[in-house]
């Protein structure tokens, strides 16, 4: 009788145990969900900010080079494919891409047009712009370093079971083409 008891003593801590887990890793799993979403937030947001700078750009561009229609053109383009797109970095990587090549024609035009280049509403742009990519840059990779510990935990044992039981799933991360990475890696030369 004394052993029936002690089994059911031990099965009772043992559930309370599970239980317990199940508890922690549900919780530790929606913090790290969380915490992606909102450093996402923050990506998203100041990818807005560069979205609201963009229009002034080409129309002060435009005033300075009226034969780069086609350039200005495709920035508008590439402007409106980005604000379009709706989620997470997956949906947004390839129009940032585009858009920010674009933006770099621009900038390139200016070499053509020295009235452009000293023009300070298209220098204080340029600044708004240069200080919005480097915010982009931060937000991004903060957002990835938040959504690498969840996806690590949502994929490894035993914590994939409670993720697979409530439904959590990996964040895709927000990454630079190939090309745009070397691009990066380069040291920015800015000539006024």
């Amino acid at each position: 009788m004394q052993s029936l008891n002690m089994g059911w003593l031990i099965f009772i801590g043992l559930a309370a145990l599970a239980t317990l887990y199940v508890i922690f890793a549900y919780n530790g799993l929606a913090r790290g969900r969380n915490q992606a979403v909102e450093a996402w937030s923050d990506v998203d947001t100041q990818l807005k900010r560069r979205y609201d700078l963009i229009p002034n750009l080409v129309e002060t561009v435009r005033g300075y080079a009226k034969h780069e229609s086609s350039t200005l053109e495709r920035v508008v383009t590439a402007r409106n494919a980005a604000m379009g797109q709706n989620g997470g970095p997956e949906h947004h990587a390839a129009a940032e891409t585009i858009l920010t090549r674009s933006l770099r024609s621009v900038f390139a035009l200016s070499e053509a047009y020295p009235d452009l280049k000293a023009n300070q509403n298209f220098v204080e742009l340029q600044r708004e712009l240069t200080d919005t990519e480097d915010k982009i840059q931060a937000s991004r990779r903060f957002y990835n370093s938040v959504a690498l510990p969840f996806n690590n935990r949502v994929e490894t044992f035993p914590s994939v079971l409670i993720a697979n039981l409530f439904g959590f799933r990996k964040f895709s991360f927000f990454e630079l083409d190939e090309s745009e990475k070397a691009e990066a890696s380069r040291p920015v030369r800015v000539q006024f």
